[in-house]
């Protein structure tokens, strides 16, 4: 297969060719769009560090779903932002939370669309950690309870699918206990099972409100120079009861993506983070970059690297270009 025999120039030389032959393809079902949902009526206030994404009362999510399920988006993650916040995240788990309002009203207003809700603390609590704190430690055991709690809610106002997110131990065992045994056999648990304590979280923060008011998360989310250790966390939700699992970020962490690709025949989730969003669209506004050729680029080399499923906040944009 020397040169002049191979010529690998030949499957790039026409357009229609290099379409063909393309190995990695993006579609509308490989997504899952993110949403903030926040206490009010008439409320859509884009956040400064994500354009194009929106803090979105109740009233107005019900547009906003009609529209991503019309472009073919197959499911929403949900993210509430409390009326208020207490040490044990009360409104996490409240029959009339953000949370539990927006998945009655998104099941009726696009009942084909896919509610995943995000199961953690920190939007919740007035310490911002996602857990129970006892002085200056977050708790992991007194933590379970009240996050088996808040995954139930969610199941019980309609949400198909839950997504824990805290990375405390044992907690997706827990919650699948929880759901078995009110009788929700059937709802499948997307576990958060590698994720890194990143640097790339930032906009996210603002967007959630959901900064530590002390310390860091560094104690329960992983090492960023760890792949083995993802490994082992991966594996342990997969015995706990998990039905996909979740690597995040994902463009720092491809390496990893592609393992656990490799060590597991379920479903692999990677999460394309608000920092990894924001770069593009920041870089973009000051002409460093072509934004949507960028974009298309990153989310390739996710799906590339193993990912059967993307969550991203550029869903709605990228669509009409794939």
């Amino acid at each position: 297969m020397r040169f002049p025999i191979y010529r690998a120039r030949r499957l790039r030389e026409h357009d229609v060719l290099r379409q063909m032959v393309q190995e990695t393809r993006l579609a509308p079902q490989d997504f899952i769009y993110p949403l903030f949902v926040t206490p009010g009526r008439g409320v859509r206030e884009e956040i400064s560090s994500m354009p194009g994404n929106y803090h979105l009362s109740v009233d107005l999510v019900e547009e906003e779903v009609r529209e991503v399920a019309d472009l073919g988006i197959p499911a929403v993650l949900l993210f509430g932002l409390p009326e208020g916040k207490d040490a044990v995240g009360s409104e996490a788990y409240s029959p009339s939370g953000v949370i539990q309002q927006a998945s009655q009203v998104i099941k009726k207003a696009a009942p084909s669309l896919m509610v995943v809700t995000d199961v953690c603390l920190c939007e919740y609590t007035d310490h911002g950690h996602c857990g129970v704190i006892e002085g200056d430690r977050i708790v992991n055991d007194l933590t379970l309870d009240l996050l088996c709690r808040t995954a139930l809610s969610h199941v019980e106002a309609g949400a198909d699918m839950v997504a824990p997110s805290d990375m405390m131990d044992g907690r997706v065992g827990a919650i699948r206990e929880t759901l078995d045994a009110k009788g929700h056999v059937n709802v499948p648990i997307m576990a958060y099972a590698a994720k890194y304590a990143s640097s790339f979280y930032g906009p996210f923060r603002e967007a959630a409100d959901s900064t530590p008011q002390f310390g860091d998360r560094r104690s329960y989310q992983m090492n960023p120079a760890n792949a083995r250790e993802a490994l082992r966390e991966v594996r342990l939700d997969i015995e706990e009861g998990a039905d996909i699992v979740m690597v995040k970020p994902a463009l720092a962490y491809l390496d990893v993506i592609c393992q656990v690709r490799q060590m597991t025949d379920l479903p692999v989730a990677a999460y394309n983070v608000s920092g990894e969003f924001a770069m593009i669209k920041a870089a973009a506004r000051m002409g460093w970059l072509d934004e949507m050729p960028a974009m298309l680029e990153a989310l390739i080399g996710i799906k590339r690297a193993g990912a059967d499923i993307i969550l991203t906040y550029s869903a709605k944009e990228v669509i009409p270009h794939l």
